[in-house]
């Protein structure tokens, strides 16, 4: 299957909206472009802190870019038919089928570009996302050179948890990576180190040099989405947003607020102060990850709408009512879906890194062709199945590791 046929009219469109937006709004620098100019072909690969990154980088050439981007965002778009225009690969997410893997060579074997975000999803805390471990041997079986174009600010430009885009500052940096040469040569742990230093970020970090003020950075509502266990007491769900820009716990107090730059400070004299949202959500996941290794929480269930997506409409539409397990093997899910009653799904997930979500509503998990958008009925509880699958995941590449 060869990739969607670019239309070029509708991608030069798409450039010269883009300039605006990363003009305008996002403000963007760029601190080099060695991709400027650069005949025949190569990859670029990006670190992933939004969902409009490509804003930014997809004028960084004249030369068109063919973007990788995940199935669940194509075919539930509803701009489908320009996705279709710009030339766009589809490919499962946190998964690459051997189709996938053919349909970008073959932008590489045809001279041209090809642009791919290894962790495959934006982050919800300012850490990048696990890169799944398959990235640095297709990396190698490419064949090319590999520049990598790295964002910084746009995590606060659009941050995951709460809605639309926030004016203000964010930083490209476009350069080679590797060689065609020295990728053939280099061994896929050296591979692995160099792509890791470069991809992996912490944005609040970053903050502390960079010390831009995006629009509406103070206020943090949907962060208790993310945040949802307290640090001091550790109790899960009981954080809450009051006057937009503080969240606090409802039963021990513990109180932190957030300025204009994006950093929490104390201001309710409980606990210790926590300045960066990216270490909050490496305590959770430090804990809930303590507790299944005790054999504590080895188990989450909830209740949940089923959604699919309809061809017709580009769309999520409901198509059941059931409910969602993870454990250690996968997920199970079970239900009516489609008008059929008691099925029984059993999809194993355990070398995925990450899932698509949304904080504080659902989550996808993608078996073969099919992907289902659990929506559920507590909400708060997405993010926990999310830790909980990235905890799956590292607990499976340290058992690996070790064998």
């Amino acid at each position: 299957m060869e990739k969607n046929k670019r239309n070029m009219f509708v991608y030069r469109l798409v450039q010269f909206l883009s300039w605006i937006v990363s003009t305008f709004i996002f403000r963007r620098k760029i601190l080099r472009n060695e991709v400027k100019g650069q005949k025949g072909p190569f990859a670029i690969i990006a670190n992933h802190q939004a969902s409009l990154d490509f804003v930014n980088l997809i004028g960084v050439t004249r030369r068109p870019i063919t973007f990788v981007i995940s199935q669940s965002i194509y075919r539930s778009s509803p701009v489908k038919w320009f996705m279709t225009r710009l030339g766009i690969i589809p490919k499962q997410q946190f998964q690459t089928t051997l189709k996938d893997m053919r349909r970008m060579k073959q932008v590489i074997d045809a001279g041209e570009i090809l642009a791919i975000y290894p962790a495959g999803l934006m982050c919800e805390d300012g850490r990048s996302t696990p890169i799944p471990a398959g990235t640095y041997q297709f990396l190698k079986w490419l064949r090319t050179d590999i520049y990598v174009a790295r964002t910084s600010g746009m995590y606060f430009s659009m941050p995951k948890w709460t809605r639309g885009m926030r004016a203000g500052r964010t930083q490209l940096d476009v350069y080679r990576l590797f060689s065609k040469e020295e990728l053939e040569s280099a061994d896929l742990e050296t591979i692995k180190r160099k792509t890791d230093e470069v991809l992996n970020f912490d944005a609040y970090r970053e903050q502390e040099t960079l010390l831009v003020k995006y629009k509406h950075t103070a206020c943090i509502e949907g962060l208790q989405n993310v945040l949802y266990m307290c640090p001091h007491c550790k109790r899960e769900f009981s954080m809450q947003v009051k006057d937009k820009c503080i969240l606090y716990c409802t039963e021990c107090g513990f109180a932190h607020k957030s300025d204009d730059y994006g950093f929490l400070h104390n201001v309710g004299g409980v606990g210790e102060e926590i300045r960066y949202v990216s270490d909050w959500s490496r305590m959770i996941h430090d804990e809930l990850k303590q507790r299944m290794i005790r054999g504590e929480e080895e188990t989450l269930s909830a209740s949940t709408a089923i959604h699919m997506v309809d061809p017709q409409k580009n769309k999520f539409v409901p198509v059941g009512q059931g409910n969602v397990t993870l454990s250690s093997q996968g997920f199970a899910l079970d239900g009516g879906i489609k008008g059929e009653e008691n099925v029984h799904l059993e999809i194993p997930t355990v070398t995925f890194a990450s899932l698509p979500f949304k904080p504080g509503k659902n989550f996808e998990i993608q078996n073969g062709n099919d992907i289902y958008r659990c929506v559920l009925e507590d909400g708060r509880l997405a993010m926990k199945f999310i830790h909980m699958v990235k905890i799956y995941y590292e607990l499976h590449d340290e058992a690996h590791t070790k064998s």
